[in-house]
């Protein structure tokens, strides 16, 4: 930590390049916009639950550098990250006659997020955008990397764009105001980045888990910059989940995990808690594959539990299901259903798997 309890993250994209500050009591601050682009209007994109803790606080701090700070409140929940709800964000930028100097500034979870940020790259072929988390799963994951979208009744997140932020900016302070369940889901992509990228984290999370469910500030801003650091690193190499698919190990549990979210309807479990769970599927297809071992299974599943996360899949969900949601995931190639496996702790690759394989990583 620097003198003034901030943390920069950078991601490395050429001119596409911009920071993740880590801190707390950023939000408010003025001087965390300071370097924004130049504009005369702002519009804060936020949701009804958001709205009445970090909106006026938000709008203070732009109302020295922007001739109008404009807001729109959507409705809160997955179930409303969808067409209709991201014209209120068009409706709203026409109404008041936004130019294509306009930034908006994504204030809240990751379903704000993703739609502002989809908002932002389509408005007049693309407007500055700012993330402005306050989740922990916005903070450590869907806030950093560009990636931008709406679910569609038949998949999640199928209808997007790849689009950067020009600035993040992570307050851990409204973690404080954060309900237990959400900092659980959170927990789950924390958890993810040590399984798939670095070993000795997850062990570090094993011996933290306590802290950080105590909302231990020190503890909290180590596990987001670390998380940070690994999902910049790779969005780094692999921007758009190229054919390295190296960007694609980020997705470790994700293919079981949307199937949990689309099989029983979006916003039914939170989606660190698909997510949770789809890791376990995932781990036991990676120890049929004969990657990892029982004991690896076992860590992974209790420290999830620990979480506070679900690690059995609901059972109205059938097994048939599963492969139909799984079918339409965005890494399937030619009717192909591709996994993230871990080839040993701490590692991450892509690959397809026989499907009485798959169906016996569901049980």
């Amino acid at each position: 930590m620097s003198s003034n309890n901030q943390n920069t993250v950078r991601i490395s994209m050429d001119e596409r390049s911009y920071d993740i500050v880590i801190g707390t009591s950023l939000l408010g601050d003025a001087a965390t916009y300071a370097a924004l682009p130049k504009a005369s209007t702002a519009m804060i994109v936020t949701n009804t639950a958001v709205a009445p803790l970090y909106a006026k606080r938000l709008a203070g701090a732009l109302a020295g550098q922007y001739q109008r700070v404009l807001q729109v409140v959507l409705p809160d929940g997955e179930s409303y990250k969808d067409w209709q709800t991201l014209n209120l964000i068009f409706d709203a930028l026409l109404q008041n006659g936004c130019d294509r100097k306009t930034v908006l500034f994504a204030l809240g979870g990751g379903v704000v997020g993703d739609m502002t940020g989809f908002a932002a790259s389509a408005y007049m072929r693309g407007v500055p955008f700012v993330q402005v988390p306050t989740t922990l799963l916005s903070q450590v994951d869907s806030s950093v990397g560009g990636k931008t979208a709406i679910n569609h009744p038949i998949g999640k997140n199928m209808i997007g764009a790849f689009y950067q932020p020009v600035l993040v900016v992570t307050d851990l302070s409204t973690l404080s105001t954060l309900p237990a369940r959400e900092l659980s889901a959170g927990l789950a992509e924390v958890i993810k980045h040590g399984i798939m990228a670095d070993w000795a984290y997850f062990e570090w999370l094993e011996a933290n888990m306590d802290k950080l469910l105590q909302g231990d500030m020190t503890a909290m801003a180590h596990a987001v910059r670390v998380s940070c650091e690994i999902k910049a690193r790779v969005v780094s190499l692999d921007e758009r989940e190229g054919s390295s698919g190296i960007r694609a190990t980020l997705n470790f549990g994700h293919t079981f995990g949307h199937a949990i979210e689309a099989g029983l309807g979006f916003g039914v479990w939170l989606h660190g808690e698909a997510v949770a769970c789809g890791m376990v599927m995932a781990a036991r297809l990676s120890q049929s594959l004969g990657y990892v071992d029982a004991v690896f299974v076992e860590r992974v599943t209790n420290l999830l539990i620990r979480a506070g996360l679900p690690v059995d899949g609901p059972e109205s969900i059938t097994p048939d299901e599963y492969l139909h949601h799984m079918s339409v995931d965005k890494k399937a190639e030619g009717g192909q259903i591709k996994f993230i496996v871990i080839d040993r702790p701490g590692h991450a690759k892509v690959q397809a798997a026989p499907n009485d394989l798959v169906l016996a990583a569901l049980k």
